[in-house]
């Protein structure tokens, strides 16, 4: 699979994806106009080895709700991602079995390399 999880209001999100220049053979879904589902959301903890990996604490929700005051399961880290697009870490690459999460330099630098070769 061949996919990227963004959000089309993100400015961060924009940039990265005008850096990559992915090919076509990759799908692009804004997270915001197509909801995640369960079962994309089950295959990116595949890749990644857990929810929290894929959690963003900086979701100003995550502020708002106090959550880091809570302790929270990788139940709770699912379930949050499935409750509001701004919980999930972004971008997400997927390039076949390899996964790339949220939009540091390091990881988008590995991103493009995995895309590009």
């Amino acid at each position: 699979m061949k996919k990227i999880y963004y959000l089309s209001t993100c400015d961060t999100c924009k940039r990265i994806l005008k850096e990559l220049e992915a090919p076509d053979s990759f799908i692009l879904q804004d997270i915001k106009s197509e909801k995640l589902t369960e079962e994309q959301l089950d295959e990116m903890q595949e890749l990644a080895g857990n929810y929290e990996s894929l959690f963003s604490k900086r979701a100003r929700l995550y502020k708002e709700r106090d959550l880091k005051n809570e302790d929270l399961d990788e139940g709770r880290f699912k379930n949050l991602i499935l409750e509001h697009y701004t919980f999930l870490k972004r971008p997400v690459i997927i390039n076949n079995d390899k996964i790339f999460i949220g939009n540091s330099k390091k990881t988008v630098a590995e991103a493009k390399e995995s895309i590009h070769g």
